[in-house]
């Protein structure tokens, strides 16, 4: 699976009303697409808070699909994404949720096809950008301040080891790092933050380590 720049920090660069609710809205749905690592078949997203209330005015609904559809926030077809979907045959769900959150702008995305599915939760937090806080259950904190490889792993004795090895070998440096699992013994996530792009190369590496299952990146 091949992986590209999901975040653009410069400045919000973008089609639409509101830097939060359009321009981070399509790099919520981008980090899904980028990490699905293919176009889905089916785009659900659970809309709360502030995005619940006015995603058809300010553009929410298409900012996301335009991000499924891996446009750049700054591409003019955001604005038709919601048609362009259903001509690919892409079929596209919106819930409005009640339910709080901690953060006002907070979308749930689940994207799939017959091979597989993905499920992430976005936060929008101004200026056109946004975080990750989850990916298929697991909790991250995902600015794209930096660098990132994400590493699903079974939690084994000596995977977090492996991986942090084999980036001190290639002079990577470490700025932060999560590691969170649901179950002792089961998968696991790592999130590292580093202060170097990581080459391909490297990623299929680390793909070779110890007990490890994927290896992602997401670049700033």
């Amino acid at each position: 699976m091949k992986f590209k720049s999901v975040f653009d920090i410069i400045g919000p660069v973008m089609i639409g009303p509101s830097s939060s609710h359009t321009a981070g809205a399509a790099r919520i749905g981008r980090v899904a697409r980028t990490l699905f690592g293919r176009e889905p078949k089916w785009v659900t997203v659970h809309l709360y808070g502030s995005f619940a209330k006015t995603y058809k005015g300010h553009g929410t609904d298409v900012a996301i699909v335009g991000g499924v559809l891996d446009f750049e926030t700054w591409d003019t077809r955001i604005s038709t994404s919601l048609d362009l979907a259903k001509e690919k045959g892409i079929k596209v769900q919106f819930e409005e949720e009640d339910a709080h959150t901690d953060h006002p702008n907070t979308a749930r995305v689940r994207i799939g096809d017959e091979d597989g599915d993905l499920e992430l939760v976005g936060i929008s937090i101004g200026g056109g950008k946004a975080e990750i806080t989850e990916l298929n259950g697991f909790e991250l904190r995902l600015s794209g301040n930096h660098p990132a490889i994400l590493v699903m792993h079974n939690d084994r004795f000596g995977s977090i080891a492996s991986v942090t090895q084999t980036l001190a070998k290639h002079e990577i440096n470490i700025g932060h790092m999560e590691v969170s699992r649901k179950e002792m013994g089961k998968e696991a996530l790592m999130v590292i933050e580093v202060d170097q792009n990581v080459s391909d190369d490297l990623l299929r590496e680390l793909e070779s380590c110890d007990h490890i299952l994927q290896v992602a990146k997401v670049v700033d």
